[in-house]
């Protein structure tokens, strides 16, 4: 039996409710990257649900810490994009000053994310409700990237997107998609997605980023060491900074 190594450690926040970051996450990391977890309370995806989220970040991110993480992701796209432009980097600042460990969120991934592949318009396709697309989009737009079509499902029980298949996302994102359009967008971290990236690119012709592609890359960016992680996409298998 060959034992790999692990050598360097993962940190995730994630809501309480989240039932797919963690299986996707294993099945996505090389494997001399560990995964370590803390949960922050949510079960709705609506306004004040994603708001209160935040309130535990220090505690959680301290405990992230007694396991000494390398790094640490709130990988969740409408709490690091509730308040707006810039809120991501508060958030990332709280995360770093609690464990003194680079961090990042899932807003700050994808603008990054967007940069790196100069994606100038995007089309978005989330299984939440309307208005958290419209508030997710808003914040896109605040940072120079035009969202040019929204697509929603308006599932406000985050255990009922966790129980969604990956193929709504592969439906969703088709649904979505449009011509003009540099890359779709498939938002939300509780969404089975990296199962279907390859496949959506290839339908599409364009580069297709989820919530959680976007927290991978930019956390293993972080770590270092990782050239490519081949068969989730364009973003993960050629943009990585070894």
């Amino acid at each position: 039996m060959t034992t790999i190594k692990k050598t360097q450690r993962f940190g995730l926040l994630l809501p309480s409710s989240n039932t797919t970051q963690e299986p996707e996450f294993i099945q996505v990391l090389p494997a001399t990257v560990s995964l370590h977890c803390a949960r922050l309370t949510l079960s709705q995806i609506d306004p004040e649900s994603t708001i209160k989220i935040v309130a535990e970040l220090e505690t959680e991110t301290r405990k992230l810490n007694d396991a000494r993480v390398d790094a640490v992701v709130l990988s969740a796209t409408a709490p690091s994009t509730r308040m707006g432009k810039g809120y991501d980097q508060e958030i990332c600042q709280r995360i770093e000053k609690a464990c003194g460990k680079p961090a990042t969120t899932a807003a700050t991934a994808m603008l990054q994310a967007f940069n790196v592949l100069n994606i100038k318009k995007i089309v978005l396709a989330a299984p939440w409700s309307a208005s958290t697309n419209q508030t997710v989009a808003n914040f896109i737009e605040a940072s120079g990237v035009q969202v040019l079509h929204q697509a929603a499902m308006g599932i406000v029980s985050n255990i009922e997107v966790g129980d969604l298949g990956a193929q709504t996302a592969y439906d969703l994102g088709r649904q979505a998609d449009r011509p003009e359009a540099d890359a779709i967008f498939l938002a939300c971290g509780n969404w089975m997605t990296m199962d279907v990236i390859e496949a959506l690119e290839r339908d599409t012709g364009k580069p297709v980023l989820s919530t959680n592609s976007c927290a991978l890359w930019a956390m293993l960016n972080i770590l270092g060491g990782h050239a490519a992680v081949p068969g989730y996409g364009t973003l993960l298998n050629d943009h990585l900074i070894a």
